[in-house]
């Protein structure tokens, strides 16, 4: 018998094994990557119908020629109202997305949402009392947002720590959190002048509307800086969804990683919501729908960043144009199709099934 063993790498069902140069390569889920392109055709699909559909219609190959430059009579309608608007709504959605499925891996728990669990409402808490102080800015906004959502994120991390995170306990203290911290913001609009405490309540139901190239800004530089730690995250990812355990003996810091995983949900949830509002159940859509989808044993990141692009900008279009020329809050139609799904997990009982430690 030779002395020399042979290293067997055993691929998971699914996947195959993606080289780029002579010594990089990764793993590919098949199922998962075709899902991605079908989701980047449909999006693409629902650009050009948001660029097309309004008070008036805008011809296709009109809408080509203001994304690429050229002269136009479209360039108003378009370039300047439509276009900027839709930019939002693509980041906003992506980082829901990804905020969504971050946040419900660590917890292993679907009813793990931002927009359930306190984040959102920390947000709009901090926002709606600068707002109430005059600070209407939507390039400030944002980062408020962040500083809110952070907080309590924090405090529900404290209060639901006993020796470790469990799921349930998490989820609990997450929506007692949330519904006070409502009560927080409603006195802050009570507090307030009438006409400010009007715009606090359109941006509470989360709406594009008066989105423009200065809101774009805060959002798109942020995605960008963190791109190198959502990368992180997808592979940090494999690690988090093994049993406590297994991760140990393989050298995982679970402590660190998940407080990792969690503080960059945490960041892109407040981001979005600064922007946009808290556009609820986004976050907690995408991932489940886009787990259903790809059938993988963790939360797709990329399929749940698109398909909450897909739902914002969807959702949008719709509210622009079902009670034309009354334009409602995009956050109206989300909350109409995402809480029947919250009723439906809760009624299944997933998190009390899940409820292991985070």
């Amino acid at each position: 018998m030779s002395g020399t063993l042979t290293r067997t790498r055993v691929r998971p069902a699914g996947y195959s094994v993606v080289r780029i140069g002579a010594r990089g390569r990764f793993l590919l889920h098949r199922r998962a990557a075709v899902v991605a392109a079908v989701l980047v055709v449909l999006l693409a699909a629902v650009c050009v119908a948001y660029l097309c559909v309004g008070e008036s219609f805008v011809a296709p190959s009109e809408v080509v020629k203001v994304i690429l430059g050229q002269p136009s009579q479209s360039e108003l309608v378009v370039g300047t109202l439509r276009l900027p608007r839709m930019v939002v709504g693509l980041l906003v959605g992506t980082a829901f997305g990804f905020a969504g499925a971050l946040i419900q891996t660590v917890a292993r728990n679907p009813l793990a949402s931002p927009d359930i669990i306190g984040i959102s409402q920390g947000a709009g808490a901090l926002t709606v009392g600068a707002m109430t102080f005059g600070v209407t800015s939507y390039t400030v906004l944002p980062y408020l947002s962040v500083i809110g959502g952070i907080a309590a994120a924090a405090l529900v991390y404290v209060f639901a720590w006993r020796g470790g995170l469990h799921a349930t306990r998490f989820v609990l203290i997450g929506i007692g959190f949330a519904i006070a911290l409502r009560s927080v913001t409603t006195l802050f609009l009570t507090k307030g002048d009438y006409l400010v405490a009007q715009q606090a309540q359109i941006w509470m139901t989360g709406s594009l509307n008066g989105r423009g190239w200065s809101e774009v800004a805060p959002i798109g530089w942020t995605l960008l800086v963190l791109a190198p730690a959502v990368l992180w995250a997808a592979r940090a990812q494999r690690t988090v969804s093994m049993d406590d355990d297994t991760a140990t003996a393989l050298g995982v810091r679970l402590g660190r990683v998940r407080l990792g995983l969690v503080a960059l949900g945490v960041i892109l949830a407040s981001v979005a919501t600064g922007t946009a509002g808290p556009v609820d159940f986004v976050a907690l859509l995408a991932p489940q729908i886009a787990r259903r989808m790809t059938r993988t044993a963790q939360i797709p990141l990329l399929c749940s960043a698109l398909l909450g692009a897909v739902i914002v900008v969807f959702a949008d279009l719709l509210a622009r144009k079902l009670f034309s020329p009354t334009e409602l809050p995009v956050g109206v139609l989300t909350a109409a199709v995402g809480a029947p799904y919250l009723i439906w997990l809760i009624i299944r009982g997933h998190g009390g099934r899940k409820g292991g430690k985070a």
